[in-house]
């Protein structure tokens, strides 16, 4: 393993080949020659493997990350649904419950499109459009085992292979490595404080299986299924079916502490039909299960505040889930790694790779993705019982209610509904929610009454071999 991948160009090692290395990786490229460090052996085409366990549950990339995969990526969105994937208009293309338990109207005017496909398939699109890329090489069974350098400058990474030990220098490392990174205790060996972290658990559990999808919804654009669990009513149950490629549903449901699914097979169904809403359940009755329930407990909001150590070294950026990892029932994690990568490539397009402070600006600019992002999971997950050491203040629960209204009003309003997906999609800062947009039929109306029911149509109720 050479120590350069080029000569002339600055060099840049980028830990983990999940989607936030990749993207990083494609970020990087335009002001250096990139390895990435990958310890698992990556798969050709889109199959599972040991480092992405969360792969098995239901994904999708909200329209911000739609965005951000486009600009940093150009086409491979396209590339995702010529293979498969389906871009489903909010909320035309979906049947979502809100927290409050009041289901969304169909409205078909905003502008909103998430991408829904496995994430095997997505993880296998970025890597054949990164890798195929000459400015980047990728190390595979290779471990990173610590940094190399000082509390002033990070020169490299010292890394493992089945081979022995080996020091890779390089101009800029960053680690993407995932809720495990071990960035913390680095830094601590360099010299440098504890970094401050924060913790909010909901004690979620997810419970994910795969079905073949009655065939008449294949061809008719089923919609996404989403009932989702009320914090307000502990333990917190919901559940989603997410259509993807291979005529396929991919089932994920979830509970907090007290009301969590298991692994059993027999208890899937009846778990589904016993959400806030039965029309999970009422849909897998018609449905062929595929394999068996994969389960996973590790579902925290863990953030580490980098971006506020007082000092930082140069040479060393963290993105990504070794940032901050969100409840994945937010689904927010995709999107905020695309939106670090776009930042990380902005600040370099203004100071390029090497001059000294680079490292900790990168840090602070990625920051501001992530703080979004947390904000809007923390301010639901806070409000289970034993979720946080710290209870909600007076201002956050006051925000919350305020949250809830918005809800409440982008149900039944399309305006508001414009402005919420605004918010929930990581294009717009939270101020959007005070918005004319918003205020305006929150206070004023007109009052459309909320549905009680899933707003099916009769033809998607027919194909799914569902009553009345």
């Amino acid at each position: 393993m050479s120590d350069h991948v080029g000569a002339g160009r600055p060099t840049a090692v980028v830990i983990g080949a999940s989607a936030a290395g990749l993207f990083a990786a494609a970020a990087l490229t335009e002001f250096a020659d990139v390895t990435i460090i990958e310890r698992d052996t990556l798969p050709e085409g889109a199959g599972p493997r040991r480092g992405v366990p969360q792969a098995r549950h239901a994904h999708l990339v909200w329209s911000g990350g739609v965005a951000a995969f486009g600009e940093l990526l150009p086409g491979v969105v396209d590339d995702i649904v010529a293979r498969g994937g389906r871009l489903v208009h909010i909320m035309g293309d979906m049947v979502s419950r809100a927290p409050n338990e009041v289901w969304f109207r169909r409205f078909t005017t905003t502008r909103h499109r998430n991408l829904v496909c496995s994430r095997d398939l997505l993880d296998s699109v970025l890597r054949d459009r990164v890798l195929a890329d000459e400015r980047v090489t990728v190390a595979q069974a290779t471990t990173a085992v610590r940094l190399e350098g000082d509390a002033e400058r990070v020169t490299g990474v010292r890394v493992r292979t089945d081979e022995g030990e080996a020091a890779l220098t390089a101009d800029l490392v960053v680690d993407a490595s995932g809720r495990g990174s071990r960035a913390p205790r680095w830094l601590t060996g360099l010299g440098l404080p504890e970094v401050t972290e924060r913790a909010v658990d909901a004690g979620v559990t997810y419970a994910t299986r795969l079905y073949r999808a009655p065939d008449s919804t294949t061809t008719a654009g089923f919609p996404v299924v989403n009932v989702q669990a009320n914090p307000a009513k502990a333990p917190g149950r919901g559940g989603i079916v997410l259509p993807i490629e291979d005529g396929r549903w991919i089932v994920t449901l979830a509970g907090t502490r007290g009301g969590e699914p298991t692994g059993d097979p027999d208890a899937f169904v009846d778990f589904a039909l016993g959400l806030g809403h039965p029309v999970i359940g009422e849909l897998l009755r018609g449905a062929e299960p595929l394999g068996g329930v994969t389960t996973t407990r590790g579902t925290r909001n863990h953030r580490r505040y980098y971006e506020k150590m007082r000092n930082w070294p140069d040479g060393f950026t963290v993105l990504g889930d070794a940032t901050a990892g969100y409840n994945p029932v937010y689904g927010h994690g995709l999107t905020v790694a695309a939106q670090c990568a776009l930042a990380i490539r902005h600040v370099l397009r203004s100071t390029g790779l090497t001059p000294p402070g680079t490292a900790r600006r990168l840090q602070r600019a990625a920051a501001r993705p992530v703080a979004a992002a947390w904000d809007l999971a923390v301010g639901q997950d806070a409000h289970y019982p034993g979720a946080t050491d710290t209870p909600p203040t007076v201002v956050e629960r006051l925000l919350a209610r305020f949250v809830d209204h918005a809800v409440a009003t982008g149900a039944r309003n399309p305006r508001a509904l414009e402005a919420l997906l605004d918010v929930m999609s990581l294009e717009k800062p939270a101020t959007r929610l005070f918005s004319p947009d918003m205020l305006v039929p929150m206070l004023l109306g007109p009052r459309r009454q909320h549905l009680r029911e899933p707003p099916l149509t009769d033809t998607e109720r027919t194909i799914a071999r569902l009553g009345r």
